[in-house]
């Protein structure tokens, strides 16, 4: 693992750049599609007449479709390639929201719910494999960029479907016609792609054999990211509540509270490339979860709304660059294997991000709310010591120099 993804191609010929542009694109939408689904939950609710606890469980349906669909996407990868699985995998999501608005009942809302989570998943990993097949071609980081779309995405969706909501347009029209968006971009999109084939054969010509990652690497990666996925779960769906609860603000302060986590986290990761390229992955995981830690520390002990403002935020910026230098450092261990080994990576963060909110509740039943928030800042802890991980291991910037010669 390296801190710049260059390749002996960088000297000779122009980084893809309408990939990379293509790439953006795909995030964004996976963004957009999911926050379209978010922010139409209540109304789905609604129509199909189920209650909170049956919304919940069929919440955990389409949890364990989309982490299903990571480990099947990962091999698929590997085996068809990039280009092939990414816009299939669009496809397929935009085809599954069109049935949410459509569901009647909660068979057929889980159902659904199976589909979309299943195509989510499949999509997020085959465009994590591909931004990793970008990056390489770039002569530094730019995996953090692609997550911010997402990001980006995601606010777009809740403008627009506000903006939807406040009009009456109906769900099911609202939903398939972004399913439908969904299609059309994810096949215009798909020429503008490559695959890991494509890629100059700079392993290949090296004459240090290609060697299988230690499992133990690939764990040790996966424990990272569902640590640092954890904690921006929590961020998610706590960061209100607790302007709420423990500091007693009006529901619209509160919102801001979420808010600060979130623009601090999209304009971290737009900044997290550069910073990558001067200091190395190793630095942004450790540093960044540092900051975070110092963040959350900050909300839990000063019962103050601006401060808690600045705690917040911070707790976003650390934590904005430390999932993309993962999921880069699972998918450069092993050309041949890059799908699988960051489905696994990316399957334990997804995991860690669903899990943060729920184990924060349980905790609450035993303690106050501020302090159940030590258990994220523990992880960041952990993640400060073991960040070294992502350093190049010995003998690797050897094989590296003799990869590009």
């Amino acid at each position: 693992m390296t801190s710049a993804p260059a390749t002996a191609a960088n000297a000779t010929s122009s980084p893809p750049r309408a990939a990379r542009i293509a790439t953006w694109i795909y995030f964004g939408l996976n963004g957009f599609a999911v926050g379209m689904w978010v922010v139409h939950i209540p109304n789905v609710e609604r129509a199909t007449n189920i209650s909170h606890s049956t919304l919940g469980l069929l919440l955990l349906v389409l949890g364990g479709a989309a982490f299903l669909g990571m480990q099947i996407a990962g091999p698929l990868a590997d085996r068809i390639g990039q280009r092939r699985l990414v816009p299939a995998a669009g496809i397929f999501l935009g085809l599954s929201l069109f049935g949410p608005g459509l569901a009647g009942n909660w068979w057929t809302l889980g159902l659904t719910l199976a589909l979309f989570g299943f195509g989510n998943g499949s999509l997020d990993v085959a465009m994590n494999s591909h931004a990793v097949v970008v990056e390489r071609a770039y002569p530094r980081p730019i995996m953090a960029a692609f997550h911010a779309m997402w990001s980006i995405g995601g606010a777009f969706a809740a403008l627009i479907g506000a903006a939807a909501l406040r009009g009456g347009v109906d769900t099911a029209i609202t939903l398939s016609a972004c399913g439908a968006i969904c299609i059309v971009v994810s096949l215009l999109t798909a020429r503008f792609l490559i695959e890991a084939a494509d890629e100059e054969p700079a392993a290949e010509s090296s004459p240090v054999p290609a060697q299988k990652p230690p499992a133990r690497l690939v764990w040790q990666l996966g424990a990272l990211a569902f640590g640092l996925m954890l904690a921006e779960g929590v961020a998610n769906d706590w960061a209100a509540l607790q302007f709420r609860d423990v500091l007693d603000t009006s529901a619209s302060t509160a919102a801001y509270a979420y808010g600060a986590f979130a623009i601090a986290m999209t304009v971290g990761r737009f900044a997290t490339d550069r910073v990558a390229a001067l200091i190395g992955p190793a630095a942004i995981v450790r540093y960044g979860a540092a900051l975070a830690a110092l963040g959350l520390t900050t909300v839990i002990f000063v019962p103050w709304v601006p401060v808690g403002l600045v705690g917040w935020a911070l707790f976003g910026l650390g934590l904005s660059g430390g999932v993309p230098q993962l999921f880069t450092a699972a998918g450069n261990l092993d050309r041949r294997a890059s799908g699988a080994l960051m489905a696994k990576v990316v399957g334990l963060g997804y995991v860690g991000l669903l899990a943060g909110p729920a184990i924060i509740g349980g905790l609450t039943h035993w303690m106050p709310l501020n302090a159940a928030f030590a258990l994220p800042v523990v992880l960041c802890v952990l993640t400060v010591a073991a960040a070294d991980v992502l350093k190049p291991k010995s003998g690797q910037s050897e094989r590296d120099k003799e990869a590009a010669s």
